[in-house]
């Protein structure tokens, strides 16, 4: 399954990705489950990222390894890709792209994009937890125009 969310920012995009570090993690994280960040080496490559997700009687370990990092003048990404998921995953692709917007009137100067593809154990079960990532991005959008508000 795939799924994209666009957040246009105020700020210029190298003050966005200069902002993209543990504190921001750590504030985009789901209100439910309850996740632990054990580790968090940062946005390029060979980086690692660990949560610990918690079902209450049941923990999950979620480790990504950030695979690609590249920027231009234009445009600036990385790739995390899941090597070890929680149970109702079983492939995570999420590409971070952080995209310069031509000036204008509005004050937008930047757009991130989180752009995720991912598989669940049984194509059903893909459908049934799609709408669920789809809430939990959503959810990162108010926090990405806070943090990233002109000052």
């Amino acid at each position: 399954m795939h799924l994209i969310h666009k957040t246009p920012v105020e700020q210029q995009l190298t003050q966005v990705w200069a902002g993209f570090n543990r504190k921001l993690f750590e504030q985009l994280t789901p209100t439910f489950p309850p996740v632990k960040v054990v580790r968090f080496d940062g946005c390029l490559r060979g980086d690692i990222v660990h949560l610990q997700l918690n079902f209450f009687l049941l923990r999950q370990d979620w480790i990504s390894h950030i695979v690609d990092q590249n920027s231009t003048e234009q445009e600036i990404y990385f790739i995390d890709h899941g090597a070890k998921l929680p149970f109702f995953l079983t492939y995570w692709h999420h590409r971070h792209r952080l995209i310069s917007l031509p000036n204008d009137a509005t004050g937008l100067q930047t757009l991130i994009v989180d752009d995720v593809t991912f598989r669940t154990p049984f194509r059903l079960t893909d459908y049934l937890v799609y709408p669920i990532l789809w809430l939990q991005f959503a959810c990162r959008k108010p926090v990405y125009k806070r943090v990233f508000k002109r000052t």
